[in-house]
């Protein structure tokens, strides 16, 4: 691998990757890796005009890549094909991360971002003569929202119907990408991540509003497959890698991959569990059967689609469509991750638990010091 000598003197690497959707939450963790690998030089991308960094450490080792050049920042929309392509120049890997807000089932803003947004990108790749694409999927893409799922591998079909719009709109951009593969010399994988936790997500901040109470919707007997934030990254970082070698773009180029911790577990269970880490011990479970559940949600549905046309509120925290998501099982079988990519978690379900609460806690501290200097 080739290198250049940074002003200070150091060694730094020469390739250059990119990171569509960078601020997203796992993104901002395959960023920090890339660069804490030493072996890339990072053109991270996303909507907003300038980065803005907050807290912690991985925020500080972008901060200090920034100062000395290895990561530059790009305002891009996967909209705009000449923001794409000028991001692009130069790049041997792009990691595709970007798509629309996954809580908003809005049909036109999903297609136009994650269909037409990742055709941009690929076609992106094609001018600048990228070499590799790893794009990032979604086990939602083989979920028809009625049928539980049980260590299905990646031989289980596209279903006829989706649950929700991101579901529908991140198949069809996982088939251009796959479609695209050893067309102009791109190599292309799609990596199909588990329920994804860790510091960033949504999960935690929900859980500590819940404060000591464990909420658990249905039987509370469907399983789960989640995913430590890192573990996807490394499952990103194995793709690129075997894509890079002759065998491997042979073996897996143009294909898509589940990946999850390997550790199914009952999801109300890893909730708690998660809970207690929060700091809440003695938890009082409420369990809420679906038979109320669902005629509570639709009216909640119709309710918040007219304060949404007054802007009132943005965000739904519960939907009949993401009760299908939380009452079924679903784990996924990694096994060809396993034996292709040479993919393996790398912490386990209990030290991700820990990891993503010490993490949620010191960043939650952290902004309540903040609000008391300035108050």
């Amino acid at each position: 691998m080739g290198s250049l000598c940074g002003g200070d003197g150091s060694v730094r690497p020469e390739k250059w990757c990119a990171v569509t959707g960078a601020r997203g939450f796992m993104a901002r963790h395959l960023v920090a890796a890339l660069l804490r690998s030493g072996e890339w030089l990072v053109r991270f991308t996303d909507l907003a005009p300038v980065v803005m960094l907050g807290p912690g450490d991985d925020e500080a080792l972008l901060a200090d890549a920034l100062r000395d050049g290895r990561a530059v920042y790009a305002s891009v929309d996967v909209r705009n094909l000449d923001q794409l392509i000028e991001a692009f120049e130069g790049v041997d890997v792009v990691f595709h991360t970007a798509a629309a807000d996954h809580t908003k089932n809005n049909l036109q803003l999903h297609y136009e971002v994650n269909v037409e947004g990742t055709k941009n990108v690929v076609e992106a790749c094609m001018t600048c003569k990228v070499k590799r694409l790893i794009h990032t999927s979604s086990t939602g893409v083989v979920f028809d929202g009625d049928h539980g799922l049980l260590d299905v591998n990646e031989s289980l079909p596209y279903p006829e119907k989706f649950p929700d719009a991101y579901a529908q709109t991140k198949a069809e951009a996982e088939k251009l990408v796959m479609k695209a593969n050893g067309i102009n010399g791109l190599l292309t994988c799609c990596i199909r991540p588990g329920s994804i936790f860790g510091h960033g997500d949504m999960i935690m901040p929900f859980l500590d509003q819940c404060g000591k109470t464990h909420f658990i919707l249905g039987d509370g007997k469907n399983f789960d497959d989640f995913v430590y934030v890192e573990n996807v990254v490394h499952g990103h970082i194995c793709a690129d890698k075997t894509l890079s070698t002759m065998d491997g773009a042979k073996t897996s180029g143009g294909k898509a991959y589940f990946i999850t911790n390997m550790e199914p577990m009952n999801m109300w269970d890893f909730l708690y569990m998660l809970h207690e880490e929060l700091g809440y011990k003695r938890l009082f479970k409420i369990r809420i059967p679906l038979l109320v559940l669902k005629p509570i949600c639709y009216l909640v549905e119709w309710s918040y689609k007219i304060l949404q046309q007054y802007g009132v509120c943005q965000h739904q925290l519960l939907t009949p469509t993401k009760i299908k998501y939380i009452t079924h099982n679903r784990t996924f079988n990694c096994n060809r991750a396993a034996k292709e990519l040479g993919y393996t978690p790398i912490v386990t379900i209990k030290d991700g638990l820990k990891l993503a609460a010490k993490s949620y806690i010191r960043w939650k501290n952290n902004i309540e010091e903040k609000i008391m200097i300035v108050t």
